[in-house]
């Protein structure tokens, strides 16, 4: 079965007009940009200005995606010495794009709290977070997605959570290291 032919086998029911891989590949694309977005924040956010968090965040969110990318071409694309067609790059880069927008909300948080005058590492604190709510509501819409409900939609929605609780965790910790 062909990459296509198996997309077309998992077309969304819902009448989006997107194939439920594509979506799930993006969701899960979202979530994994989030949590690098909070690892960054909370492992710089005590060193660095604003400004440098910032083009820290975009500069390794932006390195991880091309890897990412590049990996999982060379690994899934590449048979026979043929290298994947610029339509497949293409639609690949742009279904793993949420990995770097993922970030733009914390970022503007981050930016935001700046301007209203929180110190940079207090506007870490804020974007953190934000972050923090950002994969909970990932986490939520997933588990909406697959259609999950009660305690098993708590489950997905808190496993999200605990995540960026984790990096919470961190940033505290190395707080108290500096």
């Amino acid at each position: 079965m062909t990459s296509d032919a198996h997309t077309d086998a998992h077309a969304d029911p819902g009448g989006s007009g997107r194939p439920a891989r594509t979506r799930g590949r993006r969701r899960a694309a979202g979530i994994y940009g989030t949590i690098v977005t909070a690892a960054v924040i909370a492992a710089g956010g005590n060193q660095l200005s604003t400004a440098a968090l910032e083009a820290t965040v975009l500069v390794t969110l932006v390195v991880y995606w091309v890897a990412e990318q590049y990996a999982e071409l060379l690994g899934e694309h590449t048979h026979a010495g043929r290298l994947p067609s610029m339509r497949v790059v293409r639609s690949s880069l742009a279904a793993a794009w949420p990995m770097v927008s993922a970030s733009f909300i914390p970022l503007v948080s981050l930016a935001a709290a700046r301007l209203l005058g929180a110190s940079a590492p207090g506007a870490a604190d804020v974007a953190l977070a934000v972050t923090l709510a950002v994969l909970l509501t990932h986490g939520h819409a997933a588990g909406r997605a697959a259609g999950l409900h009660g305690g098993r939609l708590i489950v997905v929605t808190a496993t999200a959570g605990l995540l960026g609780v984790v990096m919470v965790v961190l940033k505290v910790v190395l707080q108290h290291h500096h």
